[in-house]
């Protein structure tokens, strides 16, 4: 499996001299259709690649590196629209680590800009990112109804100019999931940077990202996401023995302790993410079969477990008359 490939070649990035052009082949496809492109290239700095290699390598840290700089600016346009509501915004995912100087950063693909803001300046924010140029990507009513009812999020905005996405989040999780996190806590313990913005603290960085992981959604981009919760717990636990256990407590405050000792059992059986205890359990097999399903062009496998995360992941967002609502009303208007 070429996710496995690419899982080997960031955890050893010395184990890609041995490959063939079929195997070369077989990595590039694999990781950019995982979005790890980036942080395989810049794994593999310093190594003496073939050269057809090293061309598309270093390509690609070119290109993590232009959308570090516009991640970053992005996030200025931000502050400076917002600046004036004394709302507190913290910066999410990507956009945090790159900011934050984080390990996990490093040749990392960043989307969205999104952020977290206290629910009751939601109206606000949204009333200034309107003047400043945004616009709603999601016009059509019933969208845009959902999103504001029973989402953590408002609707996307795209900038008119830039093109650019930005996702408003009040929390971390939709409000009919099963688990409830304290955004207020998440909020007040987050970390301020020097322009005004903050970021979450560590721990709950790796709460949000297990969150984003295996609460929110149906794995796609997964292994880009496992990648992070790596990257994190290696930089925040080295020098620091206690930070595992105050990431346990963390989680559990959250209502995430599972989400977050499944992610670490993952990330340690396809990362070899040196944590001790979490012993793996047989239902990780599943997860981790979703997570390394690509094969040597980069195209999904196993169509059935793709699709029984997919069941999972709006089992997990909605109560089942809610969710059987939402999927009829979304087949009727296709």
């Amino acid at each position: 499996m070429s996710g496995a490939l690419v899982a080997r070649t960031l955890t050893d990035p010395a184990s890609a001299l041995t490959l063939d052009a079929a195997g070369w082949n077989a990595l590039i496809a694999a990781a950019r259709a995982e979005q790890l492109i980036g942080s395989v290239a810049v794994r593999l700095g310093g190594l003496v690649l073939p050269p057809a290699a090293e061309r598309v390598m270093a390509d690609a840290r070119a290109s993590a590196e232009a959308g570090r700089i516009a991640a970053l600016w992005e996030a200025e346009a931000a502050r400076r629209v917002l600046a004036s509501l004394d709302v507190p915004v913290v910066l999410l995912k990507g956009t945090a680590f790159v900011a934050a100087g984080l390990d996990a950063g490093r040749g990392r693909s960043i989307g969205d800009l999104d952020i977290l803001v206290p629910r009751d300046g939601l109206d606000r924010v949204e009333r200034a990112l309107l003047a400043g140029g945004w616009e709603w990507v999601k016009p059509d009513p019933y969208d845009d109804a959902y999103y504001r009812r029973w989402m953590h999020e408002l609707p996307p905005l795209v900038h008119a100019a830039r093109d650019k996405m930005i996702d408003v989040h009040h929390t971390i999780l939709p409000p009919t999931a099963r688990p409830t996190p304290d955004a207020a806590a998440l909020i007040a313990d987050a970390v301020p940077l020097d322009n005004g913005l903050s970021v979450l603290s560590r721990e709950d960085m790796v709460v949000h990202a297990a969150a984003h992981l295996l609460a929110d959604g149906d794995l796609q981009g997964g292994l880009r996401n496992l990648w992070d919760i790596d990257r994190l717990v290696r930089e925040f636990s080295e020098g620091d023995g206690t930070f595992v256990a105050r990431l346990g407590s963390q989680a559990a405050h959250h209502g995430l302790s599972a989400a977050v000792e499944r992610a670490i059992r993952l990330a340690k059986r396809i990362y070899a993410t040196p944590v001790a205890g979490f012993d793996p359990r047989p239902s990780d097999a599943l997860f981790a079969r979703r997570l390394l399903a690509r094969d040597g062009w980069g195209r999904l496998r196993h169509k059935e477990t793709e699709f029984g995360f997919y069941v999972r992941s709006h089992w997990m967002r909605m109560p089942p008359a809610m969710l059987a609502r939402h999927l009829w009303t979304k087949w009727r208007r296709t």
